[in-house]
C-alpha cells in the first residue's frame, strides 16, 4: 500500500479525496491509501478524510505519495518539497510555469528514483479518444483548434500557453512534434479580454493554429477545423459516455507507475511529450512578449 496525501482541496482536490476513498474495485488504485489532506483553510475533514499540516505530510514516513491540486503557480514549490522529502508526486498540469523549471524537476525525480506523474485528463476523455481515432492515418493539410472560456487570474494560472497546455497537448498527441512559427496576443484589459494565437508547422510543414480566447461570459468551448487530403473535420465525432471518471483513470495510471506496471518505453514517450509541450509553451510566451514590446 502507498500512503497518499492530497494537497489542495478545490474542486479537483475534493474529487481526488473521494476517489482515493472509493477506488475502482480490483484496480491498481486500491493500492493507494489516503492518509489525509493539506489545505490552507481549516476544514477539519472532507469526505471523512482528516486534515493534516504540510509539515506532517512531508515528515510522515507512512506517506509515500502526494497528489498536488493547488494553483498552477504553487506546483513547482510543492513538487520540489515532496520530492526532497522522498515522496512520489502526482501533479495537475501544467507541472510548472516555465520549461526550464520542469526539466529540472524531472531530473530531480529521476535522481531520487521517484515517480513524477503529470495529470493530463484531456487525453482520457471519450471525446478525445474518438477524435484521435478519426484523425489516425489521415494526411493533414491544415488545422485549427480554438478554445474559449471565462477569464483566468494569470498570477495564479500562468501565461495562456501554460494554463491552456491541455489544448497544446492535444495537437502534439494528434500530429506529432510541432515547431512554433509565430505567436501573438491581443489584450483588452479594461474588458478583461485576452486572445492568444499560436501558429505551428508539423514535421511535414503543414500549418496548425491554436487559439486561446477568454472574456467574461464567454462559454467554455472547443471548436476544430482539421482539413485532410480526404476531407475536413469540422466537429467532434460522437462519443459514448465514459464508465470510469477521468480523475479515477488518472489515479489508476499513477498507481500502475508506482507498482512498476508501465513500460520504460511508455514512460519515456510520456516524458518527451510533456516536456516538449512545456518547451513549446515557453516559445509561444516569448514570441507573444516580443511582439507586445514591438507594438508598445
Amino acid at each position: 500500500m502507498f500512503g497518499t496525501v492530497v494537497i489542495g482541496v478545490g474542486i479537483a482536490g475534493s474529487v481526488r479525496i473521494r476517489d482515493l476513498l472509493n477506488p475502482l474495485p480490483s484496480s491498481p488504485a486500491e493500492h493507494l491509501k489516503l492518509v489525509g489532506f493539506v489545505s490552507r483553510r481549516p476544514l477539519g475533514n472532507v469526505h471523512q478524510a482528516n486534515q493534516i499540516s504540510l509539515q506532517e505530510a512531508l515528515d510522515n514516513k507512512e506517506i509515500h505519495a502526494a497528489v498536488i491540486s493547488t494553483d498552477n503557480r504553487n506546483h513547482e514549490e510543492s513538487i520540489r518539497m515532496f520530492l526532497e522529502a522522498g515522496k512520489h508526486v502526482l501533479v495537475e498540469y501544467p507541472m510548472a510555469l516555465s520549461a526550464k523549471t520542469a526539466h529540472k524537476l524531472w531530473e530531480m525525480a529521476e535522481q531520487k528514483g521517484k515517480v513524477l506523474h503529470v495529470e493530463h485528463i484531456e487525453l482520457l476523455t471519450e471525446e478525445y479518444k474518438q477524435l484521435k481515432k478519426e484523425v489516425e492515418g489521415k494526411e493533414l493539410v491544415k488545422g485549427t483548434l480554438h478554445f474559449t472560456g471565462g477569464p483566468l487570474d494569470e498570477e495564479r494560472s500562468g501565461f495562456p500557453a501554460f494554463s491552456g497546455i491541455a489544448r497544446l497537448t492535444w495537437l502534439v498527441d494528434l500530429f506529432g512534434d510541432l515547431t512554433v512559427t509565430s505567436a501573438v496576443r491581443e489584450e483588452q484589459k479594461e474588458k478583461n479580454y485576452s486572445r492568444m494565437t499560436a501558429q505551428f508547422q508539423t514535421a511535414d510543414k503543414r500549418p496548425l493554429t491554436w487559439i486561446e480566447e477568454r472574456a467574461p461570459g464567454m462559454k467554455r468551448n472547443k471548436t476544430i477545423n482539421f482539413c485532410f487530403k480526404s476531407g475536413c473535420l469540422e466537429s467532434f465525432p460522437e462519443a459514448p459516455r465514459g464508465s470510469v471518471g477521468l480523475f479515477m483513470q488518472d489515479l489508476i495510471f499513477f498507481a500502475q507507475k508506482l507498482l512498476g506496471h508501465v513500460s520504460k518505453e511508455e514512460l519515456a514517450a510520456e516524458k518527451r511529450r510533456i516536456l516538449r509541450c512545456l518547451d513549446l509553451a515557453d516559445e509561444i510566451q516569448a514570441h507573444c512578449e516580443r511582439t507586445a514590446k514591438i507594438y508598445s
